[in-house]
């Protein structure tokens, strides 16, 4: 048996959690509370949350940058392993989403550091790039609307320090960049054709992009991590 052969299945994901999750309360109760909407499949797992966690401890990131909040638990995840004199940027087109985690954001003490940029994400970024905040953010998650991934990713390259790191969400799009036929039926009216054409085209891109370095990592739905050079 090669490693590679190895899936995890639900008992081996539930030992994996139950070895190495340490998800705050405050985390867990705003997880739970996501669960019950409709659109709770866009959030990202706990474990997720951690490792992204660590990677900002790791990097001693002080200013970072989100495209895509939904109810906040990434944000909130990041903004707690962040030291009080920080800020993280988090964009997002929807309100009603992002109220949810207010609540949360405020309980924890973390509101602060957090500044919540409602509109366009590709505005929010061209207007950062504008004010001369080039080379000056620590990290990078981008984790919303599949289309404008590309705008995205060459934008927070812009944005990024050199050693700067980029998290790149959902690049398995739940395994439909190998084989649309994956996708269950509720999916496919959330996954577009042009969604998998864009996906496919920006992991080959940075394959072969010689500005950073890369390893693409199966955790949920599939994470690239991104390290400017």
């Amino acid at each position: 048996m090669e490693k590679s052969d190895i899936q995890i299945s639900k008992g081996l994901y539930e030992y994996m959690l139950s070895v190495s999750l340490r998800e705050q309360d405050v985390l867990r109760r705003l997880r739970e509370v996501t669960a019950k909407d409709p659109s709770a499949i866009m959030q990202i797992p706990p474990e997720q949350g951690q490792f992204m966690a660590l990677l900002v401890k790791m990097l001693g990131a002080k200013k970072t940058l989100e495209i895509g909040t939904y109810t906040g638990y990434s944000t909130l995840s990041v903004a707690l392993a962040m030291p009080d004199n920080s800020t993280t940027i988090t964009c997002d087109i929807n309100s009603e989403w992002t109220n949810i985690g207010k609540k949360y954001w405020k309980e924890s003490g973390v509101e602060n550091k957090i500044d919540l940029r409602i509109g366009p994400a590709l505005d929010t970024l061209d207007g950062l790039i504008s004010d001369g905040q080039e080379n000056t953010f620590d990290f990078s998650f981008i984790d919303a609307d599949k289309i404008n991934y590309d705008g995205y990713y060459e934008r927070s390259l812009k944005l990024l320090r050199s050693g700067g790191l980029i998290a790149i969400d959902n690049v398995f799009l739940f395994g439909s960049v190998v084989d649309p036929e994956l996708l269950d039926e509720d999916l496919k009216t959330r996954i577009s054709d042009s969604d998998i054409l864009v996906m496919r085209l920006l992991n080959e891109k940075i394959k072969h992009d010689e500005r950073v370095d890369l390893s693409m990592l199966p955790i949920a739905d599939g994470l690239t991590l991104v390290r400017k050079k």
